[in-house]
């Protein structure tokens, strides 16, 4: 999607946002995606700047909609529009059994009634397909219920409209949600609108809010990640404007292997980690942890130690050494990273929470008894320190540790 020139538009090329708010995901009581709070958070950010156009538009918000029929009215309207055009949907990908259909739930949706009460995804993809190339972005952030994520991994993906780019994530039904705020997806797409004095990309949005997101594993991802690494393709594809400096992945020259001379960084205002993050879910996890390794050099020369950004890079490489299954030194990361933050960090903070749990996750993924007792003190230590941590999680904690403890080594 193009943005036009000052005074070249008319009222022909008139564009459109429509946000779509349907019915929050939650688990165990606990908010995993909440489409009101991400809707507010998107109405803050003009129009101008969503569509990446000068062009006259107009915004609708459909917030809280109960019945399919409003929204698909909604949609064809925004369809219609002659110029840029921006469908940013949020909320909870549910299943129709009978219909054998996939839904975006809306506000009142039960298993019993998707068929009448949820929006069927087939009509998204419908409404959107005639419009021109170029002049339509999809953005989602979804959570897959348990009756959706079996389909969609049987599908291999989400079906989108042909003509529009469409950029997001849908999580997968297993993860515990947190607080009822802007999920981390949306609010790293919002951050990099406003960071960047010029407009990045769709694509480049998408690079640096998944590299920048905590993400559950098995996230799916549109496209999928392993796509972000190679933009000059895209570009042959007329699929990406011309792109921002600070947007492109490391070129492939700065990987290098663990053995030869570490890779140099690239030029000031480069983002690497959608990059590492393609060539971990690529399976080459040696390469991605031996250019985090070395980020975090270059981090730690500029910044030091003790600064946020060597803290952010500690949690990159234990989120990379979770994905090649080394759980040890994610553990062993994840407190370091936990302990920094807290450092300077407010106890209830998300972001030491945030470690904190992803420290707990990858102990009790260790199967080597030695290696659980040595990490568990740390890790006990660190949780002792948070009393917004949920009781169950501590007390869980202490008694695998009980356990480790009066079970003798079999290393």
């Amino acid at each position: 999607m193009h943005i036009d020139e000052p005074g070249q538009h008319s009222s022909q090329q008139r564009g459109h946002v429509l946000l779509i708010a349907g019915d929050a995901a939650v688990r165990r009581r606990a908010v995993q995606v909440a489409p009101s709070a991400n809707l507010a958070a998107l109405g803050l950010v003009p129009a101008s700047v969503l569509l990446n156009s000068h062009a006259p538009s107009d915004t609708t918000y459909l917030d809280g909609a109960r019945d399919p029929n409003t929204v698909l009215m909604r949609l064809r309207a925004a369809a219609a529009t002659p110029g840029p055009l921006l469908v940013y949907l949020s909320g909870r990908l549910t299943f129709d059994r009978r219909g054998r259909d996939l839904h975006l739930a809306l506000a009142g949706s039960t298993a019993s009634t998707v068929r009448y009460t949820a929006l069927p995804w087939e009509w998204l993809v419908t409404e959107l397909r005639p419009r021109p190339a170029g002049l339509t972005t999809v953005v989602l952030d979804l959570v897959a219920d348990k009756a959706a994520w079996p389909v969609l991994t049987e599908l291999g993906g989400l079906p989108v409209p042909a003509a529009a780019e469409t950029y997001g994530v849908v999580v997968p039904p297993a993860f515990t949600g947190g607080e009822n705020t802007v999920s981390s997806y949306t609010r790293h797409w919002i951050d990099q609108l406003r960071r960047n004095p010029t407009r990045p990309s769709g694509v480049q949005l998408h690079a640096f809010a998944v590299g920048a997101a905590a993400l559950p594993p098995g996230t799916m991802t549109l496209p999928a990640t392993r796509a972000l690494s190679a933009p000059a393709e895209h570009q042959q594809r007329g699929r990406v404007e011309e792109p921002v400096r600070s947007a492109h992945p490391v070129p492939a020259a700065a990987v290098v292997p663990a053995r030869a001379q570490a890779p140099v960084p690239a030029v000031p205002g480069q983002d690497p980690r959608p990059h590492i993050h393609a060539l971990a879910t690529s399976g080459r996890h040696h390469e991605a942890a031996t250019l985090a390794q070395a980020w975090e050099q270059h981090v730690l020369q500029i910044h030091g130690y003790t600064s946020p950004e060597a803290t952010e890079w500690a949690e990159i490489r234990a989120d990379l050494a979770r994905m090649a299954g080394n759980y040890r030194s994610a553990t062993q990361l994840w407190i370091g990273a936990g302990r920094s933050r807290l450092a300077r960090q407010s106890p209830d903070a998300p972001e030491v929470l945030a470690a904190a749990a992803g420290a707990l996750y990858c102990w009790t993924q260790l199967k080597d008894e030695a290696a659980a007792r040595e990490a568990g003190l740390e890790l006990l230590r660190l949780l002792d320190a948070l009393p917004s941590l949920e009781p169950r999680l501590l007390r869980l904690t202490r008694q695998r540790m009980e356990v480790l403890n009066g079970t003798p080594s079999q290393c």
